[in-house]
Protein backbone atom coordinates (compact mmCIF):
# COMPACT_ATOMS: atom_id res chain seq x y z
CA UNK A 1 0.00 0.00 0.00
CA UNK A 2 1.52 3.31 -1.07
CA UNK A 3 0.68 6.23 1.16
CA UNK A 4 0.89 9.81 -0.08
CA UNK A 5 3.50 11.89 1.68
CA UNK A 6 2.65 15.01 3.61
CA UNK A 7 1.52 17.78 1.29
CA UNK A 8 1.56 15.04 -1.35
CA UNK A 9 -1.81 15.01 -3.07
CA UNK A 10 -2.03 18.47 -4.65
CA UNK A 11 -0.48 20.06 -1.56
CA UNK A 12 -3.04 18.67 0.89
CA UNK A 13 -1.94 18.36 4.53
CA UNK A 14 -2.14 14.84 5.93
CA UNK A 15 -3.74 14.14 9.33
CA UNK A 16 -3.52 10.85 11.24
CA UNK A 17 -6.05 10.21 14.02
CA UNK A 18 -4.58 7.75 16.50
CA UNK A 19 -6.39 5.68 19.12
CA UNK A 20 -5.75 2.36 20.79
CA UNK A 21 -8.15 0.12 18.86
CA UNK A 22 -8.83 2.21 15.74
CA UNK A 23 -12.36 0.89 16.04
CA UNK A 24 -14.43 3.85 17.21
CA UNK A 25 -13.10 7.35 18.04
CA UNK A 26 -10.31 7.52 15.49
CA UNK A 27 -12.60 6.06 12.82
CA UNK A 28 -15.24 8.69 13.61
CA UNK A 29 -12.58 11.41 13.43
CA UNK A 30 -11.30 10.18 10.08
CA UNK A 31 -14.85 9.92 8.74
CA UNK A 32 -15.79 13.46 9.74
CA UNK A 33 -12.48 14.89 8.47
CA UNK A 34 -12.94 13.25 5.08
CA UNK A 35 -16.59 14.31 4.86
CA UNK A 36 -16.04 17.91 5.97
CA UNK A 37 -12.55 18.70 4.72
CA UNK A 38 -11.67 16.08 2.13
CA UNK A 39 -11.31 18.73 -0.55
CA UNK A 40 -8.25 20.18 1.20
CA UNK A 41 -6.81 17.49 3.50
CA UNK A 42 -5.97 13.79 3.60
CA UNK A 43 -7.38 12.02 6.66
CA UNK A 44 -6.28 8.62 7.96
CA UNK A 45 -6.67 6.75 11.22
CA UNK A 46 -4.77 3.99 13.00
CA UNK A 47 -4.43 2.24 16.33
CA UNK A 48 -1.66 1.07 18.61
CA UNK A 49 -3.54 -2.23 19.11
CA UNK A 50 -6.18 -2.28 16.34
CA UNK A 51 -9.39 -4.26 16.67
CA UNK A 52 -12.55 -4.60 14.60
CA UNK A 53 -14.59 -1.62 13.45
CA UNK A 54 -17.25 -0.94 16.09
CA UNK A 55 -20.75 -1.47 14.66
CA UNK A 56 -22.33 1.12 16.97
CA UNK A 57 -19.79 3.69 15.80
CA UNK A 58 -20.79 2.85 12.22
CA UNK A 59 -24.46 3.24 13.17
CA UNK A 60 -24.19 6.64 14.86
CA UNK A 61 -21.96 8.00 12.10
CA UNK A 62 -24.58 6.87 9.59
CA UNK A 63 -27.15 8.83 11.58
CA UNK A 64 -24.92 11.88 11.07
CA UNK A 65 -24.74 11.25 7.33
CA UNK A 66 -21.21 9.83 7.26
CA UNK A 67 -20.65 6.23 6.12
CA UNK A 68 -17.60 4.65 7.76
CA UNK A 69 -18.73 1.06 7.17
CA UNK A 70 -15.97 0.41 4.62
CA UNK A 71 -13.28 1.46 7.09
CA UNK A 72 -10.77 -1.02 8.42
CA UNK A 73 -8.72 -0.91 11.58
CA UNK A 74 -5.08 -0.20 10.75
CA UNK A 75 -1.96 -0.51 12.88
CA UNK A 76 0.04 2.67 13.40
CA UNK A 77 3.08 0.83 12.00
CA UNK A 78 1.46 1.15 8.56
CA UNK A 79 2.27 4.85 8.86
CA UNK A 80 5.77 4.52 10.35
CA UNK A 81 7.49 5.86 7.24
CA UNK A 82 4.71 8.17 6.07
CA UNK A 83 5.01 11.93 6.13
CA UNK A 84 2.18 13.24 8.31
CA UNK A 85 1.57 16.91 9.04
CA UNK A 86 -0.50 16.36 12.17
CA UNK A 87 -1.07 13.36 14.45
CA UNK A 88 -4.10 13.69 16.72
CA UNK A 89 -4.26 11.20 19.57
CA UNK A 90 -7.93 10.85 20.51
CA UNK A 91 -7.65 8.63 23.58
CA UNK A 92 -5.52 8.74 26.71
CA UNK A 93 -3.87 5.41 26.13
CA UNK A 94 -2.77 6.26 22.59
CA UNK A 95 -1.25 9.47 23.91
CA UNK A 96 0.75 7.47 26.46
CA UNK A 97 2.02 4.86 24.02
CA UNK A 98 2.09 6.88 20.80
CA UNK A 99 5.18 5.82 18.90
CA UNK A 100 7.35 8.58 17.50
CA UNK A 101 6.53 8.66 13.81
CA UNK A 102 9.54 9.75 11.78
CA UNK A 103 7.50 11.88 9.42
CA UNK A 104 5.15 13.47 11.98
CA UNK A 105 5.25 17.24 11.81
CA UNK A 106 3.20 17.85 14.96
CA UNK A 107 1.44 15.68 17.55
CA UNK A 108 -1.45 16.91 19.68
CA UNK A 109 -3.63 15.16 22.22
CA UNK A 110 -7.40 15.68 21.94
CA UNK A 111 -8.94 13.05 24.25
CA UNK A 112 -12.51 11.87 23.87
CA UNK A 113 -14.37 9.47 26.16
CA UNK A 114 -14.47 5.84 25.07
CA UNK A 115 -18.06 4.98 24.04
CA UNK A 116 -17.67 1.19 24.50
CA UNK A 117 -16.34 1.78 28.02
CA UNK A 118 -19.15 4.21 28.84
CA UNK A 119 -21.72 1.73 27.50
CA UNK A 120 -20.26 -1.32 29.24
CA UNK A 121 -23.05 -1.47 31.83
CA UNK A 122 -25.88 -0.86 29.38
CA UNK A 123 -28.47 -3.58 28.98
CA UNK A 124 -29.15 -2.91 25.29
CA UNK A 125 -27.80 -1.20 22.19
CA UNK A 126 -30.54 1.42 22.52
CA UNK A 127 -29.33 2.21 26.02
CA UNK A 128 -25.71 2.41 24.77
CA UNK A 129 -26.34 4.67 21.78
CA UNK A 130 -26.54 7.99 23.69
CA UNK A 131 -22.91 7.50 24.79
CA UNK A 132 -21.82 6.96 21.19
CA UNK A 133 -23.85 9.93 19.97
CA UNK A 134 -22.40 12.29 22.58
CA UNK A 135 -18.82 11.36 21.72
CA UNK A 136 -19.63 11.48 17.99
CA UNK A 137 -20.94 15.03 18.41
CA UNK A 138 -17.86 16.09 20.39
CA UNK A 139 -15.62 14.69 17.66
CA UNK A 140 -17.68 16.46 14.97
CA UNK A 141 -17.24 19.76 16.85
CA UNK A 142 -13.46 19.28 17.06
CA UNK A 143 -13.13 18.31 13.39
CA UNK A 144 -15.33 21.16 12.17
CA UNK A 145 -13.88 23.82 14.46
CA UNK A 146 -10.45 23.25 15.92
CA UNK A 147 -8.90 20.97 13.27
CA UNK A 148 -8.96 23.62 10.50
CA UNK A 149 -7.39 26.14 12.91
CA UNK A 150 -4.60 23.67 13.76
CA UNK A 151 -3.90 23.30 10.05
CA UNK A 152 -3.95 27.05 9.35
CA UNK A 153 -7.33 27.03 7.62
CA UNK A 154 -9.46 28.67 10.27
Amino acid sequence: MTLPTAKGERGKPKVLFLCTGNSCRSQMSEGFARAMHGAWLIAESAGTAPGALNPLAVRVMGEAGVDISAGRSKHVEEFAAAEVDLVVTVCGRADQVCPRLRGAGRVIHEPFDDPPHLAAGCASEEEALPHYRRVRDEIRAFVSGRLPVLLGRG
